[in-house]
């Protein structure tokens, strides 16, 4: 996808961190970047003026959704225009010169932490700590000139604060791949825009959910995806959030949504936009 040469983009976390990759992947190296403390920060960048779009994390393939991302989506009113998919490869990083026998204690994101769960059992003697995110802990460790502490965090991270990969591929499953969403204040449509996210509110009543869905399946339209949250300040009721394979501009899409709005109580298209490509690793290498 391409943007104005300079085009800003918030993301959370420090400078080499995985949003700062997938930016670069999906945008190219002409844009950008501004690094923010917080997800809330990030969601109100585009408000507040420092920044044209956010890039956000938005679903781990093993960690599952990254649910105060999506909690933001719903309130900011931004719209989703793109959407990007990296792997999540995971280092142990330290000062240059240092090594594992001489480590103390690893610090990481707590989902990079949850993700090596292997190599801790290896290394039992190492104390994990959490950290607000996996770029940041380089950062840190490189700031305390420490040797007996390392992080772990991308290759990316390892080379913009100077340290050094003491080993790399920590993550137990290779298959680890992060989704991001490119978001905007302004809604916007490409012409080869496949798919769809939207989230709504359903009324309490049997067989609800299978009427809301029923449209789609009537029309051999594809949901990729559907997951409940909760809705804040009021117990007990949910937002379902629906990922659909399907163009905007289709009739039988454009039907099915109509008839999904006269039955929920609340519905939102988040966004329609090119569907990213997924290419998968080999475990083994």
């Amino acid at each position: 996808m391409k943007l104005e040469p300079g085009a800003r983009i918030a993301f959370q976390g420090d400078r080499g961190a995985f949003s700062e990759e997938a930016a670069l992947k999906l945008l190219g190296q002409e844009i950008a970047l501004l690094p923010c403390g917080s997800f809330d920060a990030t969601f109100s960048a585009i408000q507040d003026g420092s920044a044209d779009f956010v890039l956000a994390p938005m679903e781990n393939s093993l960690a599952g959704s990254v649910h105060r991302s999506f909690d933001l989506l719903v309130e900011s009113g931004l719209h989703i225009i793109a959407e990007v998919v990296i792997p999540i490869v995971h280092n142990l990083i330290g000062l240059p010169g240092a090594n594992v026998a001489g480590l103390v204690s690893v610090e990481s994101h707590p989902v990079a932490l949850a993700q090596c769960e292997q190599f801790f059992l290896k290394n039992p003697h190492l104390k994990r700590i959490v950290a607000e995110d996996t770029a940041g802990s380089v950062r840190e460790i490189m700031r305390a000139d420490d040797p007996h502490r390392a992080a772990i965090a991308s290759a990316r991270a390892a080379e913009i604060y100077s340290a050094e990969i003491l080993h790399d591929h920590l993550e137990d499953d290779r298959e680890n791949y992060t989704r991001f969403f490119l978001l905007a204040a302004a809604r916007s449509i490409s012409e080869d825009a496949d798919k769809i996210s939207l989230v709504f509110q359903l009324p309490h009543s049997p067989g609800a959910l299978q009427q809301a869905l029923a449209p789609f399946a009537q029309r051999n339209l594809n949901l990729m995806k559907i997951e409940s949250r909760p809705v804040h300040g009021k117990p007990w009721q949910y937002r379902f959030y629906l990922d659909l394979q399907a163009s905007a501009r289709d009739p039988q899409t454009i039907t099915a949504l109509e008839q999904l709005a006269k039955f929920a109580v609340e519905l939102k298209v988040l966004g329609s936009y090119k569907s990213a490509q997924t290419v998968t690793t080999n475990a083994g290498s």
